[in-house]
């Protein structure tokens, strides 16, 4: 296929401050790139909720994602990813990546004996999203999961660090580890668990490979983009902005520890209901 320089940006959904850890990935490896961020945080989180919430809350934001012009969307969001992907795609008119089979097929290629395990939201691990998935990467796999349902509220509250996200990682780890022991490789099934993975990495010992779901996913946007022919030319930085529904103070709290300078100013902003 042709290259065809395209300029848009980059849209990036997500419930909340999550994917954040997408985006920080994608300004670091597409710096040319432009993107726009929306997090739904007036809304979060998606987990506990129903799917039909789920597609509702997420076509509204796709469809403002939409209305700024992007080339293509990100759904940065797990649970909204696991619910909501395919009618996303039959209603865009951009390409629409999810978070879920990057993840999949990262965790597939990373472990050594076949046992893998998944902590996401109750709404992920409900809809089966990942054990689909990493059963078409390998059939062999034997995948446990297992839903976090405080770690989503924590990282929204800033909670990175100390004794209270401490003893929560350690609980769910402990009891996903409980189910079964052999897991030598931990998917994280969330966008916003990469921002406690210091404390889930501890919690799972050295002999355990972490996967990220944010990696993962930046990287199939690249390739995507790649595939389409229609990167940004590299000369020059590409414009970032970055949107919540939500408390813009609380949002900028926890933004500014994974971009510091970096950090655009946060927006504010209202989707309409459909």
């Amino acid at each position: 296929m042709g290259t065809t320089a395209d300029p848009r940006p980059i849209g990036v959904f997500d419930s909340g401050v999550g994917g954040l850890t997408v985006l920080s990935e994608l300004r670091r490896r597409l710096p040319s790139e432009s993107t726009i961020y929306l997090g739904d945080n007036a809304r979060t989180p998606y987990g506990p909720r129903s799917a039909a919430e789920v597609q509702v809350f997420t076509t509204e934001c796709v469809n403002w994602l939409l209305g700024h012009d992007v080339k293509l969307l990100l759904l940065a969001c797990n649970t909204a990813t696991a619910q909501a992907l395919p009618m996303v795609r039959e209603r865009s008119s951009v390409p629409v990546l999810g978070v879920v089979r990057p993840g999949a097929v990262a965790a597939a290629a990373s472990t050594r004996v076949g046992h893998v395990g998944v902590i996401a939201t109750a709404g992920t691990v409900a809809s089966g999203a990942y054990p689909v998935a990493m059963e078409e990467a390998d059939p062999r796999l034997i995948v446990t999961q297992l839903a976090c349902p405080s770690l989503v509220p924590l990282v929204e509250a800033g909670e990175l660090h100390g004794p209270v996200a401490d003893d929560q990682v350690r609980g769910y780890i402990g009891a996903l580890l409980a189910i079964d022991d052999s897991i030598d490789t931990l998917l994280l099934g969330c966008t916003h668990y990469p921002l406690l993975r210091p404390l889930i990495q501890r919690a799972v010992g050295p002999g355990v490979a972490v996967v990220d779901s944010a990696f993962t996913a930046a990287l199939a946007a690249e390739d995507l983009l790649d595939a389409l022919g229609n990167r940004t030319p590299l000369a020059g930085v590409g414009t970032n902005r970055i949107v919540t529904t939500g408390d813009v103070s609380a949002f900028t709290a926890v933004a500014e520890r994974i971009f510091g300078a970096s950090l655009p100013a946060v927006e504010q902003a209202v989707v309409e209901a459909v």
